[in-house]
């Protein structure tokens, strides 16, 4: 059984620290963020920027050429990894070397950002995997991978992290979104054990979840983390501080209250809701400098 939800507050944060800036971009980590489409091409650029933000020495982003293309003066501070597209859109799951190899090469791979189909994400996820040396974050729909693979993490011994909405935590469990909604934490509980994965699921409330069944709560934000894109810059914020060196669930308590902290940030200039995700990026820095 999962242990009743602590509260997340600065001073839980500060009992366990991020790891702090090292003197140059190389003592800060490497992110590697796969995904992108056609139909979704600002995905990758929003968890990069909000990777960049969290403190990451180095991103690159890998998605399909035609996306790539537009990123080089939205993202000029990130390497750029172009993939093949497939007649639908998305990536080319045969052509996916240049990814394969870099996800050899990085402290972190954070999968997931602008994929949307299940059986697509599930395929790379499956081919991306094997590659992996550092952590790992699966994102939204790359989520699909565990539904099908349960174990398909275990490799990873303890450096994964599952990042999902509630309908997708429904999904990977194999239940409904009422049983999510009736007891999110039971249902987390039992994907990051039976997937030796922490978990974050949530909005303006997220839950954090062990393998162990140790649980977390992050209240807050507003409304306006509602908008589309809110979820890629929280996936490129947690998936930044893994690149540093933050362990997965420190990673995840972080990223999960510094990205509601920029909502309410953005709530008291501009308003409750009409902020766009890409405005998110920017409060990460101001936010991790109150954290100490």
């Amino acid at each position: 059984m999962p242990t009743d939800p602590r509260a997340v507050t600065p001073a839980v944060l500060r009992e366990l620290p991020v790891p702090p800036p090292g003197e140059d971009k190389d003592a800060n980590g490497r992110l590697l963020v796969v995904g992108g489409s056609l139909r979704s091409p600002g995905a990758v650029r929003l968890a990069g920027e909000a990777a960049l933000r969290a403190g990451a020495g180095k991103v690159a982003l890998a998605t399909i050429a035609p996306v790539l293309a537009g990123l080089g003066a939205l993202v000029p501070e990130a390497a750029h990894l172009p993939l093949a597209a497939n007649a639908g859109g998305h990536v080319d799951l045969t052509r996916l070397d240049p990814a394969c190899r870099e996800c050899g090469r990085v402290d972190a791979s954070l999968v997931g950002p602008g994929l949307v189909d299940a059986g697509h994400a599930r395929a790379l996820v499956a081919e991306l995997v094997p590659h992996v040396a550092g952590a790992v974050v699966l994102d939204g729909v790359a989520s699909a991978y565990l539904t099908a693979r349960p174990d398909g993490l275990h490799r990873r011994e303890g450096r994964a992290v599952l990042s999902v909405n509630p309908g997708e935590l429904a999904r990977t469990a194999g239940t409904s979104l009422s049983a999510v909604e009736q007891d999110a934490v039971a249902v987390a509980a039992e994907v990051a054990r039976r997937c030796r994965v922490v978990v974050v699921c949530g909005g303006q409330v997220k839950h954090v979840v062990t393998p162990a069944g140790e649980a977390w709560v992050v209240e807050g934000g507003g409304p306006g983390l509602a908008a589309s894109g809110s979820g890629d810059v929280h996936a490129g914020i947690l998936a930044g501080l893994l690149a540093r060196g933050a362990e997965p669930l420190v990673a995840a308590l972080w990223a999960a209250y510094v990205h509601a902290r920029c909502g309410e940030r953005l709530a008291a200039a501009v308003g409750p809701v009409g902020y766009l995700a890409r405005e998110l990026p920017g409060e990460v820095p101001a936010v991790l400098g109150e954290l100490g």
